[in-house]
């Protein structure tokens, strides 16, 4: 069996997720279809100190690129939302790995909750459903309060909740975005030529599922793989003993771990470069809270040594490192996180704090890759002045500015 050593494992997870270095390249709309293709998944959050995350995740491998490709991608058909690690866009020919759980309603989490809430309401779904049918694509806002009331996070007007509902069944889908807001549309419309024949058998999801988290990964441990499509423990167990028996993956042993490690055989060559000392080096970049490198905070932890949780959910005074902070990637580490805030009125990038974790030697090399990556960054931002506040190491925010 073909052996690793860790560093080459977390050369290889890079590599898998289109963050390694590489020459330049014009980035156009299809490079960046390619690479969510190449993720299988690109997690979709609101929180807009800097970019929204879908956007900052695709910066993190493509540096400079048109964030409006990824709304003409969705506008255009070759990508579609719905829940799979969390609310995510998601390639088009994956659609019928999700359309199951969008039928069997009572079994799946979000479209069992809202095939309970469209049988409690069943008047309001077909006043939604027939507005949208009758008009065509509509958004939330279209429909106005009848209350008087504001809509807040637990206080959503009744026919908001009935999009989601019926988003979450399949009956509607996001036709596009605009100013990141949802446009629902009838299925129907959305994929005309929709058969449902189309749509895998529970274990093919499970099967497809699996398959793609160890090509997502590189490499992976068994017990990571469930996260990547919030799968159940039990149900990726079982698809992995099946894909293992058929001997559809590949093995490798790690240095340092106690169980096998799995790859996809499309990583072959690059396994066995890798394994002879020829490692994927990542570039120098930021990572969102919600990039797949990070996103499973024990694979973190295991993998990179690095214990991370975002703190924009707990209370100000009991934060540690900042309200919305990003890790930070150098030479297959995650080496810290900084605090970042894009004043774009100001044409500001300040960085509120920056923190590098023990151990790490700050050079020149390190200094320099991270000063001209902290540029790009606020330049793609359109916020070209950076700033840094503060740094726990001693002289480093200085250097960043000089």
């Amino acid at each position: 069996m073909t052996k690793l050593s860790q560093e080459a494992v977390r050369g290889l997870v890079v590599a898998a997720q289109g963050l390694q270095q590489q020459k330049q390249r014009k980035t156009t709309q299809k490079t960046v279809r390619d690479i969510i293709r190449q993720m299988h998944v690109l997690q979709i959050d609101t929180i807009s100190v800097v970019a929204h995350s879908p956007y900052l995740v695709l910066w993190s491998r493509l540096g400079d690129y048109d964030p409006r490709w990824l709304e003409n991608l969705l506008t255009e058909g070759e990508l579609f939302e719905y829940w799979s690690h969390a609310a995510c866009f998601l390639p088009i020919e994956d659609y019928g790995y999700y359309r199951p759980a969008m039928l069997a309603r009572e079994e799946r989490r979000y479209a069992g909750y809202s095939q309970k809430w469209l049988d409690e309401n069943t008047e309001i779904a077909a006043r939604v459903l027939k507005t949208v049918r009758d008009n065509g694509a509509v958004r939330s806002s279209d429909f106005e309060r009848k209350d008087g009331q504001k809509s807040g996070w637990w206080n959503h007007k009744e026919e908001k909740v009935a999009l989601e509902c019926l988003f979450n069944v399949g009956e509607l889908m996001i036709r596009k975005r605009h100013n990141f807001q949802r446009i629902y549309d009838l299925r129907e419309r959305v994929l005309p030529d929709w058969d449902e024949a189309q749509a895998a058998s529970h274990e093919g999801v499970h099967e497809a599922f699996v398959m793609n988290t160890v090509k997502a990964l590189g490499v992976t441990k068994a017990e990571w793989i469930a996260d990547y499509f919030r799968m159940t423990k039990a149900d990726a167990a079982k698809a992995l003993k099946v894909l293992d028996k058929q001997e559809r993956l590949g093995r490798v042993e790690v240095e340092g771990w106690n169980t096998a490690g799995y790859y996809h055989p499309d990583h072959e060559a690059m396994i066995q470069a890798a394994a002879k000392g020829k490692i994927p080096q990542s570039k120098t970049t930021l990572l969102s809270p919600f990039d797949p490198i990070v996103w499973d905070r024990k694979r973190a932890l295991d993998l990179y040594d690095f214990d991370y949780r975002i703190e924009c959910y707990t209370p100000a005074p009991k934060r540690i490192y900042g309200y919305f902070t990003l890790p930070i990637l150098y030479k297959n580490k995650v080496i810290g996180r900084l605090d970042p805030k894009a004043h774009r009125k100001d044409g500001l990038f300040e960085i509120k704090a920056l923190h590098l974790e023990p151990n790490v030697v700050v050079d020149d090399a390190l200094v320099m890759a991270l000063k001209e990556t902290l540029q790009t960054c606020a330049d793609w931002h359109k916020t070209p002045e950076v700033v840094v506040r503060m740094a726990n190491v001693v002289g480093l925010a200085e250097r960043l500015m000089a």
